[in-house]
């Protein structure tokens, strides 16, 4: 039987609601998910959320709610946004979940017997949005590189995972697995900060009381990154007093999807805490850049984002799925402009794909009876087949736009081809000629209905039904565009 292509992306923190970030990373899971299953290829995507640390309490105490409330109310709008985007996940794990609790006490409980986590005292320089520890090195004008906020130093009994034990071994992996840090031009940075040398890393609290017990010493809650890093396991059923059949059958991971700003984490740590528990590593690790807007990181701390669902409002989820996935290069950073949107939308949505279709389907129904022949034997059309091959291989190596590039070229020639043919002149000139253009031109459209279907589910859909044999409508009625064109002046959010 062939092995389930094993797809997570990052649990996501429930310190706030989501955003166009959170929506970015796993719009990109769903994109390369469906595409796999079109292909027939049996795939598993997962995704969840992060629910323990400081900012959780923090937050909840601020809101006068339990913080398991506050978890749970995020985490649904996690799980809405997700419906809202059409993401088609297989499993959300929650690390609240009884079971990844349970797993990640005994997953400590391993490491401290077998030696890789032991008691010392930490002192540290601590970014409180982070929940992580930075040296000063790392900082940027004294402050926490990723949310330029100050930090603040802090000493307390800690537990420590053996992560400089790993430093060998990591940097052999890294030689011997190329792909395993993607996008390639990101993995010099790790592999450059693992060479500098890895200290042990401090994996447990005593002054936060949100998060899980240390099962042998109560006082300590385990450290909210070793605990959510764990997710990609427990979630398939590991556990290392019992190891579930499922996770054999999962593990290891194809591809982890991650932001560039916690790469550290999934390139360094979490290969460290598989070696340690003796499991395979993931395939592979991929991290994206950022969406900015003005050229700052879009950032729910800071209050700097826009949201997804209000954008969908306004201009339908296929829009936002292809805007995110065309304008910027997948791995690189790019700037969410609200302009940049209705530009691409009115281009290339509403005139490119939309007017050519209205203008063929129109036709069809008026010229055409309601049997199609087989695929024809133009050479448009053979040229056309010929790229399903490198659009599917775009989107396996996670270059989106590079697919949605070559399907929009493809749709510029079919336009360029009815400006040339005029078909409504062709059907008062030549009415013999009609049928066979048109024949060719429906193949062609339904090569692309197929090609973006990853990409604009619906839109694939509302297609392939117009471009069934059955006319699409009543004679004389023209079908409703697939994307209604937008004033070019609308004001922000509107």
């Amino acid at each position: 039987m062939q092995k389930k292509y094993y797809l997570t992306t990052p649990l996501y923190y429930v310190n706030s609601n989501p955003h166009i970030g959170h929506a970015y990373t796993t719009m990109a899971a769903d994109i390369l998910a469906r595409h796999l299953r079109a292909t027939q290829r049996p795939v598993f995507l997962q995704t969840g959320t992060d629910e323990h640390g400081s900012n959780i309490e923090k937050t909840a105490a601020e809101k006068n709610i339990p913080p398991k409330q506050w978890c749970d109310d995020i985490s649904d709008n996690f799980r809405t946004l997700w419906k809202t985007l059409g993401i088609n996940y297989d499993y959300f794990i929650r690390t609240t979940d009884k079971q990844h609790e349970e797993a990640v006490q005994a997953v400590f409980e391993k490491l401290i017997k077998t030696g890789d986590i032991y008691k010392s005292e930490y002192e540290g320089l601590y970014c409180k949005s982070c929940e992580a520890f930075y040296t000063e090195s790392e900082l940027q004008d004294g402050k926490c590189p990723v949310h330029h906020r100050p930090v603040e130093a802090i000493k307390e009994e800690s537990y420590f995972f053996r992560l400089s034990k790993y430093q060998d071994p990591l940097l052999k992996y890294y030689e011997e697995h190329p792909d395993f840090l993607s996008p390639s031009y990101r993995a010099r940075e790790i592999i450059n900060f693992v060479k500098a040398g890895l200290t042990d890393l401090s994996v447990s609290r005593t002054k936060v009381a949100w998060g899980i017990q240390v099962k042998s010493d109560p006082a300590h809650t385990v450290y909210v990154w070793f605990d959510a890093l764990l997710n990609y396991i427990t979630g398939r059923g590991y556990n290392p007093d019992h190891i579930s059949e499922e996770f054999k059958e999962y593990w290891p991971a194809d591809l982890h999807l991650v932001g560039k700003e916690i790469f550290r984490f999934h390139g360094v740590i979490w290969p460290a805490m598989l070696m340690a528990l003796g499991l395979e590593l993931p395939k592979k690790v991929y991290a994206h850049g950022w969406w900015t807007v003005n050229g700052d990181k879009m950032s729910k701390s800071t209050g700097n984002f826009i949201r997804a669902e209000d954008v969908v409002a306004d201009y339908g989820l296929d829009a936002f799925r292809y805007f995110t996935f065309r304008e910027v290069t997948f791995g690189q950073d790019g700037d969410f402009s609200m302009e940049a949107f209705r530009r691409r939308y009115n281009s290339d949505l509403a005139n490119d794909l939309g007017n050519l279709f209205s203008r063929i389907i129109n036709l069809v129904n008026r010229n055409l009876d309601e049997r199609l022949p087989e695929d024809p034997s133009s050479k448009t059309y053979a040229e056309f087949a010929a790229l399903t091959d490198k659009i599917n291989r775009s989107i396996e190596d996670l270059q989106f736009s590079d697919a949605l590039e070559t399907i929009w070229n493809a749709i510029s020639t079919l336009n360029k081809i009815v400006a040339e043919k005029k078909p409504w002149e062709m059907a008062k000139k030549d009415p013999e000629a009609l049928p066979g253009f048109l024949n060719e031109m429906v193949w062609c459209l339904r090569l692309i209905a197929g090609w973006i279907e990853p990409f604009m589910p619906a839109t694939s859909a509302s297609m392939k039904v117009h471009l069934g044999a059955k006319k699409a409508v009543s004679e004389g009625e023209k079908i409703q565009p697939l994307f209604p064109r937008k004033a070019e002046n609308r004001p922000e959010g509107k």
